[in-house]
């Protein structure tokens, strides 16, 4: 019997989680989508495979034994396809680099050069994933390497270091009453629709609607974005504002879009991840040091 190994994500998902709802925030798919993954499993299997009830889902006894063994295969399976995907990268001397939004695009140019240096005839790939995978595709091994906003979903079961911290401003469109300010109070702009990440993507959502900063104030969702030009593109419209980094400022400046400084929210961080199966590749480890050493721009968003 063949089995998707999307099923058996969800599977475990549902298992360690024990609600649906958080299984499928921390999948970032839909309720529904996972309930009907999980009959679909349960049917070729012919077992039940979770109790359900109102306070969430009971593993069975035949899907306790199956829990016990997923892990496992999900982990090898994982580890061949990073393996024979690093191969074809090696052979065409080809280091694959994930990254996400502005995540340390004004120091990716000198880390590639750095890099070149170290590994001549080598090149690096630039691949930019949109913000419904956080990971930017080293999650499930699409890249080697990645340059992402910290923390992101599955951050634990990666390797990661951080390059650097700045400041979290807010992008408002042109005409906006707060673009004249020179520091906005973070609880100014509580009342303000946002332009959001889609909702799949749960906490990392929320960690830049800095849900957690308002005091228990509601967040008001202006516009759904899963791309940079998109987002870009709602804010200038006027459907919204959105916290960033400050070097959003300089990296998307764009007519019809404002950038201040917020005073009172948290700020970003910006780091490098990698596989914990890699820290012996000395390819990715070079890149990795390429990162943590190589000057960088200012990050206080001066």
């Amino acid at each position: 019997m063949d089995v998707d190994t999307r099923l058996l994500r969800s599977f475990m998902a549902v298992a360690e989680e024990g609600t649906l709802t958080r299984a499928a925030q921390r999948l970032f798919v839909s309720q529904p989508a996972l309930t009907k993954q999980i009959r679909q499993l349960e049917t070729q299997l012919g077992v039940r495979l979770f109790t359900r009830s109102r306070t969430g889902m009971t593993v069975t006894q035949p899907g306790r034994i199956l829990a016990e063994r997923v892990p496992a295969v999900l982990a090898a399976w994982d580890q061949a396809l990073r393996e024979t995907k690093g191969a074809a990268g090696r052979a065409a001397r080809s280091l694959r680099v994930g990254f996400l939004g502005s995540a340390a695009n004004e120091a990716t140019p000198r880390i590639i050069a750095e890099f070149t240096r170290r590994r001549p005839g080598w090149r690096v790939e630039m691949r930019q994933s949109t913000w419904s995978e956080p990971s930017a595709g080293l999650a499930a091994g699409d890249v080697d390497v990645a340059l992402l906003q910290l923390p992101f979903p599955g951050q634990d079961e990666l390797r990661t270091a951080v390059l650097l911290t700045e400041p979290r401003w807010a992008a408002l469109p042109d005409g906006h009453p707060l673009a004249l300010r020179d520091v906005i109070p973070f609880r100014d702009l509580w009342d303000e629709p946002f332009v959001a990440a889609p909702p799949e993507t749960g906490w990392w959502r929320d960690r830049w609607l800095a849900t957690d900063e308002r005091d228990g104030h509601p967040v008001r969702i202006g516009a759904v974005a899963d791309k940079p030009d998109d987002w870009l593109s709602a804010i200038a419209n006027g459907y919204g504002i959105a916290l960033a980094p400050a070097s959003a400022a300089r990296f998307y400046a764009r007519p019809g879009v404002t950038y201040r400084p917020v005073s009172g929210v948290s700020p970003s961080r910006i780091g490098v991840a990698w596989a914990s199966s890699d820290d012996s590749d000395p390819v990715i480890q070079d890149f990795v040091h390429c990162c943590l050493e190589t000057p960088r721009p200012d990050a206080t968003g001066t």
